[in-house]
């Protein structure tokens, strides 16, 4: 009888280890802790999950004709069984709607991207960590250690100027240049986004250290910037192309290039230090559709979906995929320019004293 209790234990025992290692296993492939699932399987997995979910939910800052819609095709003809849909909004827009979702409890969207985007929603503790074998192939000041946000393409900032109104000799070169007196009331940047004043203090900050910075804010401040806050960056620079302003400071560096192959009277000058910095992907906490959101991150930092970002005019965050021809001028590698690379944590780091300046300074 005691033997035969004894095997009754071990048989148990032996069940109960076994149920315990497959529920590991199972609870390994299911929700939220597939987002950093390592096996050799993985993308199997993947498919077999996102097949049941059957769809996938992106928001993104990226133009939709241009981006967002061959993204979509392409990563539904890649993987017909999952239906892609997209919100199109600007970083503000993006990180508020995904805000009220997590609070709300009710995410809609599973993957989500833009410049400033992953900063600011990682500061709201809004996302959830998440792996995927490609980020690894990406170089390494485009990857996050804490596995936070992916980077899904690179922006260059420079200066636009009105080709009609000012010859390449007047238009100023450098930060410098923007202190002559034949600037004051002429210059404009974009205020309340991140990616504007923030970043353009931010970069000069890290580049020359605090006490040269300041003293050239200082200087800046009596030029009488124009605190532009009714559009976008590419709004800027359609004004610019109008004639309402001479100078844009800080606006996106291909954005004049691609008006001016089309005839526009504007172009870019990048200054020293050329700023640059990533837009970023996160996953939010909630994610409806884990297994979607990750073949689809898989698929926007392949090759393929890199490829599709640089025919729709952005740089690419892989080095191994070459932006458009025509936008290669304002590459500062390729210009010979130096160039400051602000990560996504260094632009958080900084934002807020970047925006009491600003506000000290020049509002």
């Amino acid at each position: 009888m005691a033997a035969f209790v004894a095997g009754k234990r071990k048989t148990f025992a032996a069940a109960l280890a076994l149920a315990m290692a497959s529920g590991v296993v199972a609870h390994a492939q299911t929700g939220e802790d597939i987002l950093n699932y390592k096996g050799a399987d993985r993308t199997q997995k993947l498919e077999e999950g996102a097949k049941k979910e059957g769809q996938v939910v992106f928001y993104s800052a990226m133009i939709v004709n241009q981006a967002l819609r061959p993204l979509a095709d392409g990563f539904m003809k890649k993987y017909p069984f999952v239906k892609l849909t997209y919100w199109r909004g600007d970083t503000e827009e993006i990180v508020a709607k995904l805000t009220a979702e997590v609070r709300a409890r009710n995410v809609v969207g599973d993957l989500i991207e833009g410049t400033g985007v992953g900063e600011l929603a990682i500061a709201g503790n809004l996302v959830l960590p998440y792996q995927t074998p490609v980020s690894q192939e990406m170089p390494p000041q485009y990857r996050d250690p804490r596995n936070l946000w992916t980077a899904t393409r690179i922006s260059y900032f420079s200066t636009a100027y009105n080709t009609k109104n000012l010859t390449a000799a007047e238009a100023p070169k450098n930060y410098d240049d923007l202190l002559d007196p034949k600037w004051k009331g002429k210059l404009a940047w974009r205020i309340g986004t991140s990616s504007g004043t923030p970043l353009f203090l931010t970069n000069l900050r890290v580049a020359w250290g605090e006490d040269k910075a300041m003293d050239y804010f200082r200087k800046l401040a009596q030029q009488k910037i124009i605190n532009f806050g009714s559009g976008s960056a590419r709004t800027l620079v359609d004004r610019v192309m109008a004639g309402e302003y001479p100078v844009a400071l800080n606006i996106f560096a291909h954005h004049p290039l691609i008006s001016a192959a089309k005839g526009a009277p504007v172009t870019s000058v990048l200054m020293d230090p050329v700023v640059s910095n990533t837009a970023t992907m996160v996953v939010p906490k909630g994610v409806r559709h884990p297994f979607a959101a990750m073949l689809l991150t898989d698929f926007i930092l392949s090759k393929d979906g890199q490829s599709i970002l640089s025919g729709a005019e952005y740089f690419p965050s892989r080095l191994d995929v070459a932006p458009l021809p025509s936008l290669a001028p304002v590459v500062p590698q390729k210009a010979g320019v130096p160039e400051n690379f602000v990560s996504p944590e260094d632009l958080l780091k900084y934002n807020e004293t970047s925006e009491k300046i600003y506000q000290d300074l020049f509002r």
